[in-house]
């Protein structure tokens, strides 16, 4: 229980600095949490329409066309047509998103990625398959709504 309660901490004081983040930008916490799946499907070159975006915040139409009406407004977000068919639109994030992003919590990143050094290739990986197996217990239906967990880091 001692792992879970660690874990629950770090989730606490995660959760706290991206209301910090949100707060500090003008944003709601769905807004940022619609900007970390964007982004993580960008990384995973996983194109996400507003349903699918919808559904991994769980809002409904109405909520995720609000949602897309603000971070549009803020110059965070953009919609546009899919290339390979044009009825459907496509998400993507603004570099003005990323760069408030890298400001806020690059030292937050680089501190994670400093405290990683410290572990042996065996040790990361034995961290990396106990959070996936977490990430994938806290999903209700046993399917993280962000994209899967990877093997690289």
């Amino acid at each position: 229980m001692r792992l879970v309660h660690l874990l629950r901490a770090v989730a606490v004081e995660l959760h706290l600095r991206g209301a910090e983040f949100a707060a500090d930008n003008g944003l709601h916490p769905t807004d940022l949490r619609a900007l970390i799946r964007l982004l993580d499907a960008e990384r995973a070159a996983e194109p996400v329409t507003p349903g699918r975006l919808g559904d991994a915040l769980r809002l409904n139409s109405a909520g995720t066309t609000a949602l897309l009406d603000r971070l549009e407004r803020l110059g965070l977000v953009r919609r546009g047509r899919d290339p390979h068919d044009r009825r459907r639109v496509l998400l993507a994030v603004e570099p003005k998103a990323v760069g408030l992003g890298r400001s806020f919590f690059g030292p937050l990143i680089g501190g994670l990625v400093d405290a990683a050094e410290e572990f042996t290739a065996a040790e990361l990986d034995v961290v990396r398959r106990y959070l996936t197996a977490a990430l994938l217990a806290a999903a209700p239906d046993g399917e993280p709504r962000a994209p899967g967990p990877r093997a690289d880091p």
